[in-house]
């Protein structure tokens, strides 16, 4: 199974430098401008799932994750499920003591008692749709952490990625976070063999997509300057901004449906930069209007 992950990826990455859809020196141009202009980090890939085409700036630098891993661990939480060793029915006891208040965690607003018993599927859906910091450790508890997942997705053939720090680990130093890091081009590459159902079982994947269809995460970034409807299905990852200033990460990764019914993923990491998450969260947006009016447009 691994091999032929592998070898499929590796035919895609051939397949896009044969097909590469030329006169892109506009969408070029008019990309750098924005990026130019917003004095930070910013890497974009786009990548076409049902016809032939791609797009990368900075596509092979790596950017700090924040929550955009919650969907690798998804995959992985997914793929224990599908071999039997979990369960979505399966009622996780979560106590008071393991939970954060001092983290962005919907699930606690819910729950501000403590002691909550919910099953492995709400679980996801708070981890993935609400993007629950607490959520999210608890479930690296339950696949035995992040080394197990960092490994699951290299089998995939996706290697330029690493998941090594929890939320709760982040939390304890800056640096911390850019210890979980993928570049935009393997991200992109990942939502291309999630799309295509080459990871999970149908049910599985169609219990995926619907959570990041459904998401609660910030619509002001790829979805934000799109046209009203546009069918997204993503996940957004955010960081804290220090005390000089500077955000590390404003993120957003996703599938995004066009017009005419094709499909594209989309990443766009913004790092290291002064304005806080509204001025990333343009830059995403900008970016990804850009890139819509280009693929919707031929």
């Amino acid at each position: 199974m691994t091999r032929r992950i592998i070898f499929i990826c590796t035919l895609h990455l051939l397949t896009f430098q044969l097909f590469a859809g030329p006169g892109k020196t506009s969408l070029d141009i008019a990309i750098r401008k924005v990026i130019d202009s917003a004095h930070a980090k910013v890497g974009v890939a786009a990548l076409a799932l049902d016809f032939h085409d791609r797009f990368f700036v900075k596509g092979k630098d790596h950017f700090p994750m924040q929550s955009v891993f919650k969907f690798p661990l998804a995959l992985y939480t997914l793929h224990l499920v599908d071999e039997g060793k979990l369960s979505l029915l399966k009622q996780v006891h979560i106590p008071l003591k393991k939970l954060d208040p001092d983290t962005w965690s919907p699930m606690l607003k819910d729950f501000p008692s403590g002691d909550i018993d919910m099953s492995l599927s709400e679980l996801l859906r708070y981890a993935v749709s609400k993007s629950d910091n607490n959520a999210c450790d608890v479930l690296f508890g339950l696949t035995g952490g992040t080394t197990n997942v960092d490994h699951y997705i290299h089998t995939l053939g996706i290697m330029d990625i690493a998941i090594s720090a929890t939320e709760a680990e982040m939390k304890k130093a800056w640096h911390v976070q850019y210890t979980n890091w993928c570049t935009p081009q393997a991200m992109s590459h990942l939502l291309r063999l999630f799309y295509e159902e080459k990871l999970l079982k149908k049910e599985s994947n169609t219990f995926l997509m619907d959570l990041m269809l459904k998401s609660e995460n910030s619509s002001n970034r790829i979805k934000g300057l799109l046209p009203a409807g546009t069918i997204v299905a993503h996940k957004t990852g955010t960081s804290n901004t220090n005390a000089g200033g500077v955000t590390a990460a404003t993120n957003d990764a996703g599938v995004i449906t066009l017009p005419n019914g094709r499909h594209l993923a989309l990443v766009v990491f913004v790092s290291d930069y002064k304005g806080g998450v509204p001025k990333g969260e343009e830059i995403i947006a900008r970016i990804s209007r850009l890139i819509w009016d280009y693929y919707a447009n031929p």
